[in-house]
């Protein structure tokens, strides 16, 4: 983690995403956890990185279940099914993986619409523009024990109206749920922040990113038993 945290485009990226939300803080926005990306194998490979980027989430970013959100204007918008991860308590900065366990309240579906608007081989500029996050929507969320508790747990995809393929490992494409809560709390940690009671984070996609276009209408992502969330999509 160190090591990783040490990279000079990590650490610029960093400084500048944090004077991002800090702006966006006096112009009334307000923080309410944090999200990942890039932490599929592949995408580290490709960036040449150790662990998953860390950006964060705003109240303004929140959208409701079944919003109807426009992609006028929008570069390349891409729509990702993700768990959504509520912390009950605060997690160190070094915490163990029971540490990170017992500060995990409740896990839900949840999903992130991104913007592709910077160039994707950028570490720098992908962080200080809080990696293409634009909304989120949250479904239900409900206790689970992790790690094995997630076992139980199936996803359901919904792309205007036909089913996407979802592994039925829901950890395959992320990693697993509790090495990011660590990684995101040792990175807050590293940069004068801290993963606390209340924040909510989202784990990364568990589908590959979905790319949408003006042909798309409608995503639903359902993680069984715990509930649905979808969005609608128009012109």
């Amino acid at each position: 983690m160190t090591a990783a945290l040490d990279d000079p485009r990590i650490q610029a990226g960093m400084r500048r995403q944090f004077a991002l939300l800090e702006e966006r803080k006096r112009s009334g926005a307000r923080r309410i956890g944090w999200k990942v990306g890039f932490g599929a194998p592949a995408a580290k490979e490709k960036l040449k990185i150790e662990s998953a980027l860390v950006g964060f989430l705003l109240d303004r970013a929140v959208l409701p279940d079944g919003a109807s959100v426009s992609l006028a204007g929008w570069s390349k918008p891409v729509a990702e099914p993700e768990i959504a991860i509520e912390i009950g308590r605060d997690v160190p900065g070094l915490a163990s993986e029971q540490e990170a366990a017992q500060c995990v309240a409740a896990i839900g579906p949840a999903i992130e619409l991104a913007d592709i608007d910077r160039p994707l081989d950028d570490v720098e500029s992908i962080l200080a523009g809080d990696i293409f996050q634009r909304h989120v929507i949250f479904g239900p969320r409900q206790a689970v024990a992790l790690p094995g508790g997630l076992s139980a747990l199936t996803g359901e995809a919904i792309r205007n109206g036909h089913a996407i393929a979802v592994p039925s490992d829901l950890e395959a494409n992320t990693g697993r749920l509790l090495d990011t809560v660590r990684q995101v709390a040792a990175t807050l940690t590293a940069f004068g922040e801290s993963l606390r009671a209340g924040d909510v984070m989202i784990a990364g996609s568990v589908t590959p990113p979905l790319m949408l276009d003006v042909d798309d209408r409608a995503l639903s992502w359902e993680l069984r038993p715990i509930g649905k969330v979808g969005v609608n999509f128009n012109a």
